[in-house]
Protein backbone atom coordinates (compact mmCIF):
# COMPACT_ATOMS: atom_id res chain seq x y z
CA UNK A 1 0.00 0.00 0.00
CA UNK A 2 1.06 3.51 -1.02
CA UNK A 3 2.09 5.57 1.94
CA UNK A 4 0.50 9.28 2.13
CA UNK A 5 4.04 10.50 1.04
CA UNK A 6 4.25 8.56 -1.80
CA UNK A 7 0.86 9.34 -3.08
CA UNK A 8 2.00 13.54 -2.48
CA UNK A 9 4.86 12.98 -4.35
CA UNK A 10 3.00 11.44 -7.32
CA UNK A 11 1.06 14.48 -7.57
CA UNK A 12 3.63 16.83 -6.98
CA UNK A 13 5.56 15.13 -9.93
CA UNK A 14 2.79 15.30 -12.02
CA UNK A 15 2.15 18.89 -11.22
CA UNK A 16 5.82 19.68 -12.06
CA UNK A 17 5.57 17.92 -15.40
CA UNK A 18 2.76 20.22 -16.30
CA UNK A 19 4.09 23.03 -15.29
CA UNK A 20 7.48 22.11 -17.61
CA UNK A 21 4.72 21.98 -20.16
CA UNK A 22 2.90 24.87 -19.81
CA UNK A 23 5.16 27.31 -17.91
CA UNK A 24 5.49 29.90 -20.88
CA UNK A 25 1.73 30.09 -21.01
CA UNK A 26 2.28 31.10 -17.04
CA UNK A 27 -0.98 28.60 -16.55
CA UNK A 28 -2.89 29.37 -12.99
CA UNK A 29 -3.11 28.05 -9.71
CA UNK A 30 -7.18 26.39 -10.32
CA UNK A 31 -4.97 25.44 -13.98
CA UNK A 32 -2.34 23.06 -12.42
CA UNK A 33 -4.60 22.01 -9.41
CA UNK A 34 -7.38 20.38 -11.89
CA UNK A 35 -4.30 18.90 -14.25
CA UNK A 36 -3.84 16.91 -11.38
CA UNK A 37 -7.54 16.01 -10.23
CA UNK A 38 -7.62 17.87 -6.59
CA UNK A 39 -9.09 21.18 -5.45
CA UNK A 40 -7.07 24.83 -5.92
CA UNK A 41 -6.71 24.75 -1.96
CA UNK A 42 -5.60 21.61 -1.58
CA UNK A 43 -2.95 21.75 -4.36
CA UNK A 44 -1.74 24.74 -2.78
CA UNK A 45 -1.41 23.42 0.65
CA UNK A 46 0.08 20.28 -0.66
CA UNK A 47 2.74 22.13 -2.67
CA UNK A 48 3.73 24.51 -0.24
CA UNK A 49 4.46 22.09 2.51
CA UNK A 50 6.78 20.13 0.00
CA UNK A 51 8.59 22.43 -2.06
CA UNK A 52 8.46 25.26 0.70
CA UNK A 53 7.68 27.69 -1.52
CA UNK A 54 4.18 28.82 -3.86
CA UNK A 55 3.51 26.80 -7.08
CA UNK A 56 3.59 30.21 -8.65
CA UNK A 57 6.94 31.29 -6.86
CA UNK A 58 8.41 27.27 -7.19
CA UNK A 59 7.60 27.83 -11.31
CA UNK A 60 10.78 29.73 -11.82
CA UNK A 61 13.04 26.83 -10.82
CA UNK A 62 11.36 24.56 -13.23
CA UNK A 63 11.54 26.33 -16.16
CA UNK A 64 14.11 26.39 -18.64
CA UNK A 65 14.95 29.68 -18.09
CA UNK A 66 16.01 28.66 -14.61
CA UNK A 67 18.01 26.33 -15.63
CA UNK A 68 19.98 28.97 -18.24
CA UNK A 69 20.26 31.16 -15.27
CA UNK A 70 21.75 28.82 -13.10
CA UNK A 71 24.01 27.33 -15.18
CA UNK A 72 27.39 27.58 -14.83
CA UNK A 73 29.59 30.44 -16.51
CA UNK A 74 32.33 29.22 -18.93
CA UNK A 75 35.01 30.95 -17.66
CA UNK A 76 34.02 29.95 -13.89
CA UNK A 77 35.23 26.60 -12.15
CA UNK A 78 33.13 24.37 -10.23
CA UNK A 79 35.27 25.95 -7.00
CA UNK A 80 34.02 29.28 -7.55
CA UNK A 81 29.85 28.83 -8.05
CA UNK A 82 29.45 28.67 -4.48
CA UNK A 83 29.95 32.07 -4.73
CA UNK A 84 28.10 32.53 -7.91
CA UNK A 85 25.03 31.36 -6.29
CA UNK A 86 25.23 32.97 -2.86
CA UNK A 87 26.06 29.79 -0.59
CA UNK A 88 27.90 31.58 1.93
CA UNK A 89 27.43 31.68 5.54
CA UNK A 90 25.04 29.48 7.32
CA UNK A 91 23.81 28.30 4.05
CA UNK A 92 26.56 26.57 3.44
CA UNK A 93 25.02 23.78 5.58
CA UNK A 94 24.02 22.68 1.94
CA UNK A 95 27.27 21.96 0.79
CA UNK A 96 27.40 17.98 0.81
CA UNK A 97 30.98 16.41 1.11
CA UNK A 98 30.67 12.58 1.02
CA UNK A 99 33.62 9.98 1.48
CA UNK A 100 34.23 8.07 -1.75
CA UNK A 101 35.99 5.18 -2.26
CA UNK A 102 36.25 1.92 -4.21
CA UNK A 103 35.75 -1.14 -3.89
CA UNK A 104 38.31 -3.88 -3.92
CA UNK A 105 39.88 -5.25 -7.69
CA UNK A 106 38.16 -8.78 -6.10
CA UNK A 107 34.52 -7.49 -5.35
CA UNK A 108 34.41 -5.69 -8.24
CA UNK A 109 35.20 -8.31 -10.15
CA UNK A 110 33.04 -11.13 -8.97
CA UNK A 111 30.17 -9.34 -8.55
CA UNK A 112 29.94 -9.08 -5.07
CA UNK A 113 30.55 -12.49 -3.70
CA UNK A 114 32.52 -11.60 -1.13
CA UNK A 115 30.28 -8.62 0.15
CA UNK A 116 27.27 -8.69 2.94
CA UNK A 117 25.02 -5.84 2.35
CA UNK A 118 22.42 -4.79 4.31
CA UNK A 119 19.33 -3.16 2.05
CA UNK A 120 16.52 -1.26 3.50
CA UNK A 121 13.40 1.08 1.59
CA UNK A 122 12.28 4.43 2.87
CA UNK A 123 10.33 7.78 2.02
CA UNK A 124 11.95 11.02 0.75
CA UNK A 125 10.75 14.32 -0.49
CA UNK A 126 11.33 12.10 -4.47
CA UNK A 127 9.39 9.32 -3.55
CA UNK A 128 10.41 5.73 -2.21
CA UNK A 129 14.25 4.73 -2.45
CA UNK A 130 15.85 1.91 -2.17
CA UNK A 131 19.10 1.63 0.50
CA UNK A 132 21.78 -0.41 0.49
CA UNK A 133 25.34 -0.70 2.71
CA UNK A 134 28.24 -2.84 3.32
CA UNK A 135 30.31 -2.63 6.32
CA UNK A 136 32.40 0.02 4.56
CA UNK A 137 29.62 2.35 3.62
CA UNK A 138 26.71 2.95 1.15
CA UNK A 139 27.04 1.00 -1.82
CA UNK A 140 23.40 1.78 -3.78
CA UNK A 141 20.87 4.47 -3.26
CA UNK A 142 17.97 4.32 -5.52
CA UNK A 143 14.70 5.94 -6.00
CA UNK A 144 11.88 3.28 -7.10
CA UNK A 145 8.01 3.17 -7.59
CA UNK A 146 7.75 -0.29 -7.43
CA UNK A 147 10.14 -1.46 -4.17
CA UNK A 148 10.21 -5.04 -5.71
CA UNK A 149 11.84 -3.82 -9.12
CA UNK A 150 14.28 -1.29 -7.24
CA UNK A 151 15.08 -4.38 -5.40
CA UNK A 152 15.81 -6.50 -8.10
CA UNK A 153 18.53 -3.68 -9.56
CA UNK A 154 19.99 -4.44 -6.88
CA UNK A 155 20.65 -7.66 -6.61
CA UNK A 156 21.65 -7.20 -10.08
CA UNK A 157 24.23 -4.67 -9.31
CA UNK A 158 25.81 -7.43 -6.82
CA UNK A 159 24.45 -10.86 -7.93
CA UNK A 160 26.53 -12.89 -5.54
CA UNK A 161 26.73 -11.11 -2.59
CA UNK A 162 24.69 -12.02 0.65
CA UNK A 163 21.57 -9.91 1.46
CA UNK A 164 19.74 -8.83 4.99
CA UNK A 165 16.91 -6.68 4.68
CA UNK A 166 18.37 -4.40 8.05
CA UNK A 167 18.58 -0.53 8.81
CA UNK A 168 22.16 0.37 10.10
CA UNK A 169 24.27 3.48 10.70
CA UNK A 170 24.52 4.04 7.38
CA UNK A 171 21.15 4.13 5.98
CA UNK A 172 20.02 6.21 8.87
CA UNK A 173 23.15 9.15 7.78
CA UNK A 174 21.43 8.93 4.43
CA UNK A 175 17.72 9.59 5.84
CA UNK A 176 18.65 12.36 7.74
CA UNK A 177 19.37 14.12 4.64
CA UNK A 178 16.22 13.87 3.13
CA UNK A 179 14.68 15.43 6.81
CA UNK A 180 16.79 18.40 6.40
CA UNK A 181 19.32 17.33 8.95
CA UNK A 182 22.79 18.45 7.75
CA UNK A 183 24.45 17.95 11.37
CA UNK A 184 26.22 14.92 10.87
CA UNK A 185 27.42 14.68 7.11
CA UNK A 186 30.93 13.18 8.43
CA UNK A 187 28.64 10.07 8.36
CA UNK A 188 27.98 9.60 5.33
CA UNK A 189 30.18 7.04 3.99
CA UNK A 190 30.34 5.86 0.24
CA UNK A 191 32.22 2.55 -1.05
CA UNK A 192 31.37 2.00 -4.66
CA UNK A 193 32.04 -0.38 -7.25
CA UNK A 194 33.72 1.23 -10.13
CA UNK A 195 36.48 2.03 -12.43
CA UNK A 196 39.01 4.81 -11.22
CA UNK A 197 37.33 7.16 -13.90
CA UNK A 198 33.78 7.18 -12.73
CA UNK A 199 35.36 7.62 -8.96
CA UNK A 200 37.13 10.73 -10.43
CA UNK A 201 33.91 11.91 -12.20
CA UNK A 202 31.51 11.05 -9.48
CA UNK A 203 34.33 12.83 -6.55
CA UNK A 204 33.29 15.87 -8.84
CA UNK A 205 30.19 15.80 -9.15
CA UNK A 206 30.11 16.20 -5.01
CA UNK A 207 31.83 19.34 -5.88
CA UNK A 208 28.44 20.95 -7.02
CA UNK A 209 26.63 23.11 -4.66
CA UNK A 210 23.64 22.07 -3.83
CA UNK A 211 21.28 24.89 -5.87
CA UNK A 212 23.87 24.79 -8.48
CA UNK A 213 24.18 23.38 -11.72
CA UNK A 214 27.04 22.51 -14.17
CA UNK A 215 27.51 20.68 -17.81
CA UNK A 216 29.35 17.47 -18.74
CA UNK A 217 31.82 19.58 -20.34
CA UNK A 218 32.47 21.58 -17.03
CA UNK A 219 32.82 18.08 -15.61
CA UNK A 220 35.57 16.90 -18.13
CA UNK A 221 37.24 19.90 -17.57
CA UNK A 222 36.91 20.12 -13.77
CA UNK A 223 38.98 16.10 -13.81
CA UNK A 224 41.64 17.61 -16.51
CA UNK A 225 39.85 15.60 -19.62
CA UNK A 226 38.20 18.69 -21.30
CA UNK A 227 37.74 16.59 -24.48
CA UNK A 228 36.25 13.55 -22.76
CA UNK A 229 32.35 15.18 -22.20
CA UNK A 230 30.95 11.41 -23.89
CA UNK A 231 33.00 9.43 -21.15
CA UNK A 232 32.15 11.72 -18.50
CA UNK A 233 28.31 11.33 -19.45
CA UNK A 234 28.46 7.64 -19.32
CA UNK A 235 30.10 7.42 -16.03
CA UNK A 236 27.39 9.98 -14.84
CA UNK A 237 24.67 7.94 -15.94
CA UNK A 238 25.86 4.89 -14.43
CA UNK A 239 25.82 6.75 -10.70
CA UNK A 240 24.21 4.04 -8.10
CA UNK A 241 23.55 6.53 -5.48
CA UNK A 242 21.27 8.99 -6.21
CA UNK A 243 21.14 12.46 -4.83
CA UNK A 244 24.39 12.19 -2.51
CA UNK A 245 26.21 12.27 -5.45
CA UNK A 246 24.28 14.56 -7.28
CA UNK A 247 24.53 13.66 -11.03
CA UNK A 248 20.73 15.61 -11.24
CA UNK A 249 22.77 19.33 -10.97
CA UNK A 250 24.12 18.31 -14.23
CA UNK A 251 22.36 19.58 -17.45
CA UNK A 252 23.10 20.05 -21.04
CA UNK A 253 25.15 23.23 -22.46
CA UNK A 254 22.02 24.33 -24.31
CA UNK A 255 20.35 24.22 -21.10
CA UNK A 256 18.42 21.60 -21.49
CA UNK A 257 17.80 18.99 -18.53
CA UNK A 258 18.48 16.09 -20.00
CA UNK A 259 18.21 12.47 -19.50
CA UNK A 260 18.22 11.26 -15.39
CA UNK A 261 18.39 7.59 -14.46
CA UNK A 262 15.32 7.75 -12.43
CA UNK A 263 13.12 9.75 -14.49
CA UNK A 264 13.75 13.31 -16.01
CA UNK A 265 10.38 14.32 -14.52
CA UNK A 266 12.37 13.62 -10.90
CA UNK A 267 15.41 15.39 -12.16
CA UNK A 268 13.81 18.19 -12.51
CA UNK A 269 11.43 18.18 -9.32
CA UNK A 270 14.98 17.76 -7.58
CA UNK A 271 16.78 20.81 -9.78
CA UNK A 272 13.43 22.94 -8.57
CA UNK A 273 13.31 22.00 -4.75
CA UNK A 274 17.08 22.46 -4.57
CA UNK A 275 16.73 25.80 -5.89
CA UNK A 276 13.75 26.76 -3.69
CA UNK A 277 15.67 25.62 -0.44
CA UNK A 278 18.49 27.58 -1.13
CA UNK A 279 16.97 30.80 -2.33
CA UNK A 280 14.41 30.82 0.85
CA UNK A 281 17.50 29.87 2.74
CA UNK A 282 19.58 32.62 1.37
CA UNK A 283 16.78 35.28 2.16
CA UNK A 284 15.94 33.88 5.57
CA UNK A 285 20.02 34.19 6.18
CA UNK A 286 19.93 37.92 4.70
CA UNK A 287 17.18 38.76 6.70
CA UNK A 288 18.90 37.82 9.66
CA UNK A 289 15.96 35.46 11.29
Amino acid sequence: MKTQQVIDYGRVERAIEYIAETFRENPSLDEIADAIHVSPYHFQRLFSNWAGVSPKRFMQYVSLGYAKTALIAKEKSLLSVAHDVGLSGTSRLHDLFVTIEGMTPGQFKTGGAELSINYSSAQSPFGTMIIASTARGLCHLAFADDCAEGLARLRAAFPNATYRRSVDRFHQAARRLFRQDWSRLDEIKLCLRATPFQLKVWEALLKIPMGALTTYGKIAEAIGQPSASRAVGGAIGSNPVAFLIPCHRVIRKSGKIGGYMWGPERKRAMIAWEGAQVNSRTKDHDNGS
